[in-house]
């Protein structure tokens, strides 16, 4: 669990833009160009799990164009190739984190739509230890 800066806090109330953008900002912190938030997320044990999440033969069905056509891997040879088709997939959208391509793909999962605004509360809580509520935008959410 990482704290704000001495001094900074976060409102009690966070509109779900502001949640993404306050978590966006932090697990971007975390990722480089050779490791995306899947990955950080697995290995780590932090905000949805990763790649970790899913089972090996649902993981092989969300990735099957980079992982399900090569017979014999292991599972972290599996999670080594999805994580560079994640990283790939950034590039190719100009964004910079997994969850903001697969909010406009929604081929391996939903991205930010996978989360309730409960969900994104929990996370904040854990990586940020802030206690707010997240409540519903007026708009619909800007990608990246």
């Amino acid at each position: 669990m990482v704290s704000l800066p001495f001094g900074m806090s976060l409102p009690q109330r966070l509109t779900r833009h502001e949640a993404i953008e306050t978590l966006r900002r932090h697990l971007m912190s975390l990722t480089d160009d050779q490791h995306s938030i899947c990955q950080v997320a697995s290995e780590h044990g932090i905000f949805c799990g990763g790649f970790r999440r899913f089972p090996d033969v649902e993981f092989r069905e969300r990735f099957h164009g980079s992982v399900s056509r090569r017979d014999g891997l292991t599972r972290s040879q599996q999670e080594y190739l999805a994580n560079t088709w994640q990283l790939a997939r950034q590039i190719l959208q100009n964004v910079g984190l997994a969850c903001d391509a697969q909010i406009q793909a929604h081929d391996t999962c939903g991205g930010w739509d996978d989360f309730s605004n409960e969900d994104l509360a929990r996370f904040l809580r854990e990586l940020l230890a802030a206690d707010v509520t997240v409540v519903a935008d007026r708009e619909p959410v800007p990608v990246g």
